[in-house]
């Protein structure tokens, strides 16, 4: 259902889109025989209802409720977008027949088997006004599978087979009550995909590609996601636009509509609002958390298919590869080469770019007055307050002032319960500060005396932290408990 007046405000969305559309789609080190880039596909997956399982964590739907404050006369826009799986085998002809192999060289190029995709996308138009007081709106989404062949030589070829899927697109419109006339639409998806015969599994480890052949195909006879992925909806995700009314923001909502917006329950999916800030007429529910409004930064020269990584840092990655691996790369996919293509051949004032960005400049402050009679300084300031030092500071425990430097025995647990203090029961320790906090309360910083980093924690201030209760005074060697604070350090015991 192709409408022309859809293509403004998705086309403004489209570089937002094709980020979340391709998250993940090839990784670093971009190559087929890499672990994690036969694992693929973590984001916005809907798969067939024979694979799905909740313990797994594999769903076949997806939910979106958003807010809507459609004017007279508005259309509602919905497109779903996401990517089809496209199985690509490399096959030779031995003599009788072609058959699968796991790679091919032709005229000094390597093929290599792969899972491609191609984009796919469903569109509904429908007026909110007719959706309230009505049975949802269900649509049926049917994707024709494909077969191709390539000839790269008289004895090798490329195959390529996408299989069918078919989904649902499930809306749902509510008038929620007031004086603001709020629509919460609930939008749907759905992979009703079926397949015949069950799915296998694989193992994969580096350097071995998932179903080159039937026999590695054949390991446990569990579900396999690989295969499961070919009859998935990968990347799936919604664009939602009003030609005549706003959406109501998720994340910084009005007051009038926080109530409303806390009832709204978004499955596998979060909804922001796209377009320029201040723009309430698209939305994009990924399944991916964004802020509002996002945007792709300007110095990005391509997609690097990981939107969480920095391009400068994986540019750089991508120039360490050996030619045996962009060579792989290159066998891998069109999108791998092409990404190798601008690594290599980036000019420098690009690269520069990558390094970092300084946005949203503003003038600094004027430099505030000075505060004459004290009132902007805290109530009490440790750093200030010259009665306190936690170096020479002491506290009696069983008639003993205890300090820095004394040694204790620990006995923790009278104010906490702490799994670890099992550990730390009747073991020795000396005291290295005696600390008051603004409550009232007296904590002592403890090294333990046989643990053999203790003067590097000294250095770098990482303590144990007791009670005065918790602690017992240990004597030294003349049997007298009494230490004076500082009169003894780690140094001079070791």
């Amino acid at each position: 259902m192709p409408d022309t007046t859809l293509s403004d405000p998705f086309e403004q969305a489209r570089a937002v889109a094709d980020a979340v559309l391709y998250e993940g789609y090839l990784l670093y080190p971009y190559r087929a025989s890499a672990a994690k880039n036969q694992l693929r596909w973590q984001f916005g997956v809907l798969v067939p209802p024979a694979y799905a399982d909740d313990a797994l964590g594999e769903y076949t739907w997806c939910q979106t409720q958003l807010l809507a404050e459609p004017r007279p006369g508005a259309r509602l826009h919905w497109r779903l977008r996401f990517l089809a799986a496209q199985r690509r085998t490399v096959e030779s002809d031995s003599g009788d027949g072609f058959r699968p192999v796991p790679s091919a060289d032709v005229d000094g190029v390597i093929h290599l088997p792969f899972d491609e995709t191609v984009e796919q996308s469903a569109d509904l138009v429908l007026t909110p006004a007719d959706l309230v007081g009505t049975p949802d709106h269900v649509h049926t989404v049917d994707i024709p599978g494909d077969t191709t062949t390539e000839q790269l030589s008289p004895s090798v070829r490329l195959h390529r087979e996408r299989h069918p899927l078919r989904a649902e697109l499930r809306l749902h419109a509510e008038l929620l009550p007031g004086p603001y006339g709020v629509l919460r639409l609930t939008a749907t998806i759905t992979n009703l995909t079926e397949r015949k015969g069950a799915f296998t599994s694989v193992y994969v480890e580096e350097g071995h590609l998932p179903n080159a052949s039937p026999e590695a195909a054949q390991v446990g006879g569990a579900l396999e996601r690989p295969e499961a992925l070919r009859h998935s909806l990968i990347a799936a995700h919604s664009v939602f636009a009003l030609t005549a009314g706003n959406f109501v923001s998720l994340l910084d909502p009005p007051e009038w509509a926080k109530a409303a917006v806390q009832e709204c329950r978004n499955i596998r999916t979060w909804p922001v609002m796209l377009g320029p800030e201040g723009s309430r007429e698209v939305m994009l529910s990924a399944p991916v958390i964004l802020y509002d409004h996002p945007v792709v930064a300007p110095e990005s020269p391509g997609d690097m298919f990981d939107a969480l990584e920095i391009d400068e840092l994986l540019v750089l990655r991508t120039l360490t590869l050996t030619d045996e691996e962009k060579r792989q790369v290159r066998a891998t996919d069109p999108r791998g080469e092409a990404l190798l293509g601008r690594a290599e051949t980036m000019p420098p004032e690009v690269f520069e770019r990558l390094h970092g960005a300084i946005r949203q400049l503003r003038p600094a402050p004027a430099a505030e007055q000075a505060d004459v009679f004290g009132t902007r300084t805290p109530w009490w300031d440790p750093g200030a307050d010259s009665s306190v030092d936690p170096a020479t500071d002491t506290v009696v425990i069983d008639g003993t002032p205890v300090g820095r430097g004394s040694r204790v025995r620990l006995h923790p647990g009278g104010r906490r319960s702490d799994a670890q203090d099992m550990f730390l029961v009747d073991r020795i320790a000396t005291v290295q500060a005696v600390l008051l906090d603004v409550d009232g309360s007296t904590h002592l910083a403890v090294t333990l005396d046989d643990d053999p980093a203790a003067d590097l924690q000294i250095l770098q201030g990482r303590f144990r932290y007791f009670a005065p209760e918790e602690l017992t005074v240990v004597p030294d060697e003349r049997g007298d408990p009494s230490v004076a604070a500082g009169s003894v350090t780690s140094e001079e015991r070791a």
